[in-house]
């Protein structure tokens, strides 16, 4: 947890208490989208893969609005 925020996305939060250390499951969670993306271009479904990508390029920006509005403030 960085700055008091803790992962929000439920599967995420989910598999990293279920994981040995959270950076393991953070890791888990990453290799399965990975081959999730893989997947979806060796069955040609990349409108699919445009939207999912879209869509996680969101929830970056989302976590980076949230660090920067949560971090301490220097004088």
């Amino acid at each position: 947890m960085v700055y008091g925020i803790g992962e929000m996305n439920p599967v995420t939060k989910w598999v990293m208490r279920a994981s040995s250390s959270a950076l393991t499951g953070l890791l888990l969670v990453k290799i399965f989208a990975v081959a999730l993306a893989i997947c979806c271009v060796y069955r040609a479904r990349h409108k699919l893969l445009q939207k999912v990508n879209i869509f996680f390029a969101l929830v970056v920006a989302y976590n980076v609005v949230v660090l920067i509005l949560s971090a301490p403030v220097f004088q």
